[in-house]
């Protein structure tokens, strides 16, 4: 379902975002992002809001300025009695984050797999912890909650609480929540002889409850809870109904059909933009578009590349993995250097995608250019000083670098999908219309011939300064997704009455 945007400031609304990362505190994709951003854009419309996530040893170890509450708890955990606390911290200029502090729960590398990429054996033990802990700061802070926004399986077990074990009490009765799926295909599953763990009635491990194929499922447990479910684009709470892109669980959205919207990512402008961009060598703008010509400059400089400044320059800043397209980019890679272009890629992922761009890009040295690392700054350099922006993905629920790059006259190259396509139009040369350009069948073929297409038109700089302007002229920033959010929690309090 579509989210209507309304005008109206809300008032004496209380929200909880319990979301089990965070930017700047912890990050692995996009929920961080929407969770770091989201509350002070709620704020600024008159509703208070606080966040709630693990306290883990990357922001133990951070430069962060983080105090003690006074504040702690115990409960039982299965067989386990276990202690916690809350920690607390500012998030940006108004906002508060809270950390829930177990170092044997959250004291280690990783957030949620060890150094080998494995999942952690207790990540159940992990997140029912968690997610008994955001419930009880609402009793040791005195904070009654309109609303608890749950965000992916780590929180999917609230709702279920708030439907079992807590619908009789006073205090919780008449809490609604809206759940969150980021992406469908990472679901919190764990075997049935575990279930005791989650403290939840015996009849919730059913097919109408946590129950998946006779295991739980955490996401599965959001879904079925949470009074109000929604995602990340408009296109991507379509796709998930079906077979292709449900992950096994389409039937359950499909059911809840009606409680289900899409409401796309926003950005903040006061970061991603290149006329505040503090990382990049020159600032541009819109009016003024000679500062990117600098910054592509300086790009190709920092990768070693040989390729003329004039010529095109592709970029992906991307997890390489399956999902984001990496396969058919790989057999395209052939063609791409064939076509006398610059690319650059950063970011980690899959060891085999390690393995075979870094081998690439030693046999093309003058014209590839590779980093396996994460590099917020090289990221933003990026995003300024590349033509064009490749994300050719299976599925992508949201995408934000699509929309980073429109602002930074960065065309995208993308597939249709989720939304990617909700973001990305096709530029016409006959009306002039368009940000960029798009192929809807899965393959190399595909790709290479919209890159194609692509580099075809940058040769015409007069078409090409038009689809630049196109993009940066757009705006998808989080004052309007925002409003439908709080919208959205509008919607699930009236559940609740």
């Amino acid at each position: 379902m579509k989210q209507k945007v309304s005008t109206k400031k809300k008032s004496n609304m209380k929200i909880i975002i319990a979301a089990s990362e965070v930017v700047p505190f912890a990050k692995t994709g996009g929920l961080a992002d929407v969770a770091g951003a989201l509350p002070a854009f709620i704020e600024e419309e008159g509703v208070e809001c606080v966040v709630i996530m693990p306290f883990y040893k990357m922001i133990k170890n951070g430069n962060f300025k983080v105090k003690k509450t006074g504040k702690s708890f115990d409960f039982k955990v299965g067989n386990h009695k276990l202690t916690g606390e809350f920690m607390e911290a500012s998030l940006g200029k108004k906002n508060k984050i809270y950390f829930v502090k177990n170092d044997k729960l959250f004291d280690r590398d990783g957030l949620y797999v060890d150094e080998k990429g494995k999942d952690f054996k207790d990540n159940l033990e992990r997140f029912v912890f968690y997610s008994r802990a955001v419930l009880e700061f609402m009793k040791l802070f005195n904070f009654k909650a309109d609303v608890i926004h749950c965000n992916d399986w780590q929180s999917g077990l609230i709702p279920a609480y708030l439907k079992n074990n807590l619908k009789y009490d006073p205090l919780y009765k008449d809490v609604a929540t809206v759940f969150t799926i980021h992406n469908l295909a990472y679901q919190g599953v764990f075997g049935h002889q575990e279930f005791n763990k989650t403290g939840l009635p015996k009849d919730v491990f059913s097919m109408y409850g946590i129950e998946f194929y006779g295991d739980i499922n955490l996401l599965k447990a959001g879904l079925v809870y949470a009074d109000v479910l929604n995602t990340v684009s408009e296109k991507y709470a379509k796709e998930i109904q079906t077979q292709e892109y449900g992950c096994g669980l389409n039937g359950v959205l499909s059911y809840r059909k009606n409680d289900l919207y899409g409401i796309l990512n926003g950005v903040d402008y006061s970061i991603w933009s290149p006329e505040n961009d503090t990382y990049l060598p020159k600032k541009y703008s819109l009016r003024n578009l000679a500062g990117k010509m600098d910054c592509k400059k300086k790009l190709l400089k920092e990768y070693g590349l040989k390729i003329s400044p004039e010529k095109p320059l592709l970029g992906v800043i991307s997890r390489l993995a399956d999902q984001k397209g990496f396969d058919i980019l790989l057999d395209a890679m052939e063609i791409i250097v064939e076509l006398d272009v610059g690319f650059i890629l950063l970011g980690t992922g899959d060891p085999i995608y390690h393995k075979r761009f870094t081998e690439i890009a030693k046999m093309y040295p003058e014209c590839i250019g590779v980093r396996l690392a994460f590099n917020n700054a090289l990221a933003h350099q990026i995003e300024a000083g590349c033509d064009m922006f490749l994300m050719p993905s299976q599925y992508e629920p949201c995408g934000l670098n699509q929309i980073y790059s429109l602002k930074y006259g960065n065309v995208p190259i993308v597939r249709a999908t989720g939304g990617l396509d909700d973001t990305i139009v096709n530029f016409s040369r006959k009306t002039e219309k368009g940000n960029g350009f798009k192929f809807e069948k899965y393959s190399p073929v595909s790709l290479t011939a919209k890159i194609l297409e692509a580099v075809n038109l940058y040769s015409e700089k007069k078409l090409w300064k038009k689809i630049v302007q196109n993009g940066m002229k757009q705006d998808f920033s989080w004052h309007v997704s925002a409003k439908k959010y709080i919208n959205l929690y509008e919607t699930a309090i009236s559940k609740k009455k």
